[in-house]
Order: structure tokens, then C-alpha cells, then sequence
């Protein structure tokens, strides 16, 4: 059975330290991890964080050739099965809705031709933003996959829409992900 490889998109959000946990729990289980980090990202955890966890180094730049001669977006998206972004803020939804690849992790969105899987994080005020839930249909209608948001308390110190669902959530749903994948196509039958 092929090696299951998932990237692990961080975004700008306080939920980036569930991430972490993600990441522990996926390596844990066996699966290769690449996380992909936004500038944005690293005001609220560090890389060496993620560092430690996978063992390789986190990506954050379009441009590192050394590493990845071809580009990271295109190397990336090539070697790995399954995108999930986690937390997926409200600034780059509205980038993977609208094309816009300005950064690492929205033009690796734009290469990935594998299932991408979305766990929204923001206040709950900007998750019932109707330009975000239109963003967000739209990338349901694109084929991303979500997860979460769920109600709980958000850091804004209240109660409501937008916090981050639970690590073992997003990590079933990833699983769930890789098993769709294994599954014999119609056309193959």
C-alpha cells in the first residue's frame, strides 16, 4: 500500500495551535506531513514547532530553489495526495475562491489537483460575513472539502460560530479522504 502524503496548509489564525496537534496525530499514524506556512502564520506558532513534528523543514517561500528547483508549488502539489489547510482564515479563502496567488500556500491551492480540505477558522462576526460564505460556496462548488467551522468560545471572548473543529476531527476527515482515493473508480470496473 502507497505511503498515505498530506501538505498541511497553516494560515494566519489563533487556531494554528491546533494545528500542531493535527500534525502530531497524523505523524503518529504514519503519515507523511509537509506543512506550508504563510508569513501570516508565523505571528501566531513557529516553525520549529512543525519542524520537530515532521522532521523535515516547513516551506514558506515561492522561491527556494535549492530545495525545489522546479518551484515549491509545483513540486509540492506533484508529490503529495491530499491539501488540508488548517485553520483556513477568512484572507485565504477569499484567495482560493477568487484565484488570487499571491504567497506559497495560494499558488500551491492552484497546482493541487488532489482533494483539498478546508477547516475555517475567524470570528464569528467574519464567518457571518456574507462575502466569506459566499467564498466559501463557491469553493465547495470548486470541490473542497470542509470541515468546521463549529460553535465554541473563540478568542475574541465569546461565544459563537468560527472556532476551529477538534484535531481528531480533521484528521478523520483526512483518512476519510485517503480512503476515497483507494477506492477502485467506476470506469476502472
Amino acid at each position: 500500500m502507497k505511503k498515505q502524503r498530506v501538505l498541511i496548509g497553516v494560515t494566519g489564525g489563533i487556531a494554528a495551535y491546533k494545528t500542531a496537534a493535527l500534525v502530531s496525530q497524523l505523524v503518529q499514524a504514519d503519515v507523511d506531513c509537509q506543512v506550508v506556512m504563510t508569513e501570516s502564520a508565523h505571528e501566531f506558532i513557529g516553525p520549529a514547532t512543525f519542524a520537530a513534528l515532521t522532521g523535515r523543514p516547513v516551506a514558506t517561500k515561492i522561491f527556494e530553489p535549492a530545495r525545489f528547483p522546479l518551484g515549491a508549488h509545483i513540486e509540492l502539489a506533484r508529490e503529495y495526495s491530499v491539501l488540508c489547510v488548517a485553520p483556513a482564515s477568512a484572507n485565504f479563502l477569499a484567495k482560493a475562491a477568487n484565484g488570487i496567488a499571491d504567497d506559497l500556500l495560494s499558488t500551491l491551492y492552484l497546482c493541487f489537483e488532489g482533494p483539498k480540505l478546508f477547516a475555517p477558522a475567524m470570528n464569528c462576526e467574519m464567518w457571518d460575513n456574507p462575502s466569506v460564505q459566499r467564498n466559501v460556496q463557491t469553493l465547495m462548488t470548486d470541490g473542497v472539502h470542509t470541515v468546521g467551522p463549529e460553535v465554541g468560545w473563540l478568542s475574541c471572548r465569546v461565544k459563537g460560530w468560527g472556532r476551529m473543529s477538534e484535531p481528531q476531527k480533521i484528521h478523520d476527515e483526512i483518512q476519510r479522504l485517503f480512503f476515497l482515493m483507494e477506492q477502485p473508480s467506476e470506469t476502472e470496473n
